[in-house]
């Protein structure tokens, strides 16, 4: 089993060079030295929550695409296809009636708006959801 280490800096090493980046504009960009981004990048340490933000930001991706051994064993820069149009939204709370509030960006890029629903789903990683207008007709909408 690789190592949180392992992931992520084979996930920031895959982005960058998927993104066409050289590892001084990526460490211009998000305000830390090229030398802490190859410190890393090599897995020799792992970059604050902070800077995991920013990273997401310049790479147009997800907290997860940093964090998610997606590239396997094979460590395959083509892999990188599955962390491209991801997003970061930033964090929901729930509040004393279970209910969450969705981030504004989240429901403009997936067009949400009052009213809708949306499918829910989840496994033991977590959970995940959909606009239900659309999803196949075997779904089952309950009001």
């Amino acid at each position: 089993m690789k190592s949180m280490n392992e992931i992520i800096s084979a996930n920031l090493k895959a982005l960058r060079k998927n993104h066409k980046l050289s590892q001084e504009q990526v460490a211009e960009e998000i305000g830390v030295s090229r030398q802490a981004l190859a410190k890393w990048e090599s897995g020799e340490s792992l970059p604050d929550i902070d800077n995991c933000y920013k990273l997401t930001l310049v790479y147009k991706t997800s907290f997860d695409a940093l964090t998610t051994d997606y590239l396997g064993e094979a460590n395959d820069i083509e892999s990188t296809e599955l962390l491209k149009d991801s997003y970061f939204f930033g964090v929901a709370k729930v509040n004393e009636r279970g209910q969450i509030v969705i981030p504004k960006s989240a429901r403009k890029v997936y067009d949400i708006n009052y009213g809708d629903r949306l499918l829910i789903v989840g496994d033991k990683r977590g959970l995940g959801m959909a606009k239900l207008k659309g999803m196949l007709p075997f779904v089952k909408d309950e009001e």
